[in-house]
Parts: C-alpha cells; sequence; structure tokens
C-alpha cells in the first residue's frame, strides 16, 4: 500500500502541470512521445533480454502499449476538451473498471469489491460534482478511454506479474513495458503529431522531463509494483485517491477555486472506503485461516 499511497502523491502534480504548461500549448502526442521515451530510457539499462521468454516480453509490451501509450493519447487529448477539476471528476470511474476488469480476467464475480469501489465513487463525486461545459459528452468519452486502458493495464501486469520469475526483479523487466508504450506512440506521433507546436521554452522541457523521468519512470513502475502487493478492492479504491490530492495540489499551488467542505467530506469517504474493504479483506483471510 505505501506504493500506491506514495505515487498517489507525486500524481498528484501531473494534472495541474499538464494543464498549466502543456496543454493546447505544446502538441499532445509529441508531449507523450517524449514523456515514454524517457521512461524508457531510464529503465534500459536494467533490462536482461534472455531472462523473459519472448511471450512475456510481447505480453509486457502489450500491456504497456495499452496502460501508458494508449492511455496518454486519451488523456492528453481530454486536456484540450476539458478542464483540470473536470479531468478529475470524470476519472472516478476507474475503480469500477479495476474491479470489473479484474473479476472478469479470474472468472468471478466480486459484489463486495464493486460495493467498495462505488463507495470510492461516491467519494470522488462529492468532491467535484458540478456544473459541466458544452464539450462534456466528447469529454468525458476520452477521459473513460484513458481509465479504461489505465484500469486493464495495472490489472494485467498485477495477474502476469504473479506468473514472472520469483529471483528476477520487476525493475529488470519493467523496461518492456515501456518499450510497448514507446512502439505505439511512435506511430501516433507520425500518423496524427504535428511539429509546429513543440515546446518553446525551458519551463514546457522541464516539464516533460519531470513528467517523463519521474511521474512515469519511477511512477509507473511503483505504482504497478504496489499492484501486485494489494487486492483488487485496494487497488480500486486507490485510484481514485488521486482526485483529493489532484484538487488539492490545484488548489494550493494553481489557485484554482475549490470547496473545502466537498473536498474534505469526498475525502473521507474514500478514506473509509479503503478501511472498510481492509477489514473486510482481513476478516475473509482470517475465517479461510
Amino acid at each position: 500500500m505505501s506504493y500506491l499511497i506514495g505515487v498517489t502523491a507525486l500524481w498528484a502534480f501531473s494534472f495541474s502541470l499538464i494543464g498549466a504548461y502543456l496543454a493546447g500549448q505544446v502538441d499532445s502526442y509529441f508531449a507523450v512521445l517524449v514523456r515514454i521515451a524517457l521512461a524508457s530510457l531510464l529503465f534500459l539499462p536494467f533490462l536482461r533480454p534472455s531472462s523473459l521468454s519472448n511471450g512475456l516480453k510481447l505480453a509486457l509490451m502489450g500491456i504497456g502499449a495499452i496502460q501508458l501509450g494508449l492511455m496518454y493519447i486519451f488523456f492528453y487529448q481530454s486536456f484540450l476538451l476539458l478542464s483540470v477539476p473536470e479531468v478529475l471528476l470524470f476519472t472516478i470511474f476507474t475503480p469500477l473498471y479495476v474491479t470489473l476488469i479484474d473479476d472478469a480476467m479470474a472468472k468471478r464475480f466480486s459484489p463486495f469489491y464493486l460495493l467498495t469501489a462505488l463507495l470510492a465513487v461516491i467519494g470522488a463525486a462529492v468532491i467535484r460534482y458540478e456544473g459541466i461545459n458544452s464539450n462534456f459528452w466528447l469529454g468525458f468519452l476520452v477521459v473513460q478511454g484513458a481509465n479504461l486502458c489505465f484500469a486493464g493495464g495495472q490489472v494485467a501486469y498485477r495477474h502476469l506479474a504473479a506468473g514472472l520469475p520469483r529471483e528476477l526483479p520487476q525493475r529488470s523487466v519493467f523496461g518492456w513495458f515501456y518499450l510497448g508504450a514507446l512502439a505505439l506512440v511512435i506511430i501516433a506521433f507520425a500518423i496524427f503529431g504535428s511539429t509546429a507546436k513543440l515546446p518553446t521554452t525551458t519551463v514546457q522541457w522541464g516539464v516533460l522531463a519531470w513528467l517523463g523521468l519521474v511521474a512515469s519512470g519511477v511512477g509507473y513502475f511503483l505504482w504497478n509494483k504496489g499492484a501486485t502487493l494489494v487486492d483488487a478492492g485496494a487497488l480500486a479504491i486507490m485510484n481514485n485517491a488521486l482526485v483529493p490530492a489532484g484538487l488539492l495540489v490545484n488548489l494550493l499551488i494553481w489557485n484554482r477555486d475549490a470547496d473545502l467542505l466537498r473536498l474534505a467530506l469526498g475525502g473521507a469517504i474514500i478514506v473509509a472506503s479503503l478501511l472498510f474493504n481492509e477489514w473486510f479483506v482481513k476478516r475473509r483471510r482470517a475465517a479461510t485461516a
């Protein structure tokens, strides 16, 4: 759980950084390409190509292409349609996708996990429900595309990691994850990207470097590693912890309007759902033992 909490604090800055310095100013496909290229370079020295079968390499690359590459393409496009708070609002459905995809992969249905995920959704909705602009439907669909990619990727990695050699550190295989994402975004930039809106300031390059090396490079590795150490219910709920964290950063640094009462109430509901889930897991394990 500590990995997920730490990455949540790290990612809380990403929403506002993208909205303030990149959205509408830097070509979104180029921003995604730079971000994933830097993350790939960070993990290339750790790769051990001979330690995995070609099947596992391709599986990791496929997960990376979906969870990181395709997700970022949707994610960056959403900032052209929505404000930062609206993007945060529309990510509240990710826990539902995590729960349902995990159950589908395990060929089961866990009503309790769905209940705790729904509680987390309610908590996030309390925080950010407000009037919506004319781009609602398109923006909503774009963000849901990002949510589905992110949820499906982390659940797939969680299941795949269980079959990796135990003696092999995850950092030695995670480079394949980034290389899969990189292959996808190179194609996307070649088809849809534009060189007319490249970064023009030191701040923009600095933001891209931070997002690539730290938020993507370190962040996704630790998040997916943390996903292998918790149950599906806790993973679903931690996906929504980004909402209050992202709003708090947006309020304190960029001075955007936010309802502090809603922030506190919604955050409390999310924490309560996490504690509720932990109680259920411990009780089930005790009953099994």
